[in-house]
C-alpha cells in the first residue's frame, strides 16, 4: 500500500498540481496585498476618503464607530467593505489567469501552425533514388 501511494504521489500530474497550488497561494497573497495596499487606498481617496475595509452595517442596537470596536464587542455586522475587497481580488486573479491561459493558447496555436518537417526517406528509398539517377545519366 505504501509503494502504491508513493507511485501515485510521484506521478507528474500530482506533483504539477502541488506546485500549482503552492504558487497559487503565494500569488493570492500578492494580489491581496496589491488590492488592499495599492488599489483600494487611491480608490477610497477618489470616493471621498473611504476605507473599504472599514465599511460595515451594524446589526446590533448599539452604535459603533469602527468595525474593530463592533467586532471587539461581539456585535453582529455585515462587512460589505471586505466583500468589495474580496471581489476586486477575484477580478484581478481571474484576469491574470485569463491572460496566462490566453498566452499559453497562443503559444500552443503557433506550435501547431509550424509546418512539420518532411519525413526523411528510408535507406531503401535513397538507394532506389540513386539507382534511378544513375540510370538516367547513362
Amino acid at each position: 500500500m505504501l509503494s502504491e501511494f508513493k507511485k501515485f504521489a510521484m506521478r507528474g500530474n500530482v506533483v504539477d498540481m502541488a506546485v500549482g497550488i503552492i504558487i497559487g497561494g503565494a500569488f493570492g497573497k500578492i494580489v491581496a496585498s496589491m488590492v488592499n495596499d495599492v488599489i483600494m487606498p487611491p480608490l477610497g481617496l477618489l470616493l471621498g476618503n473611504v476605507d473599504f475595509s472599514q465599511l460595515f452595517i451594524n446589526l446590533s442596537d448599539q452604535p459603533y464607530e469602527t468595525l474593530a470596536a463592533a467586532q471587539e464587542a461581539g456585535a453582529a455586522t455585515i462587512n460589505y467593505g471586505m466583500f468589495i475587497n474580496a471581489t476586486v481580488n477575484f477580478v484581478i486573479v481571474a484576469f491574470a489567469i485569463f491572460m496566462l491561459i490566453k498566452g499559453m493558447n497562443s503559444m500552443k496555436k503557433k506550435e501547431e501552425e509550424k509546418p512539420a518537417e518532411p519525413a526523411k526517406p528510408s535507406a531503401e528509398v535513397e538507394l532506389l533514388t540513386e539507382i534511378r539517377d544513375s540510370l538516367k545519366s547513362r
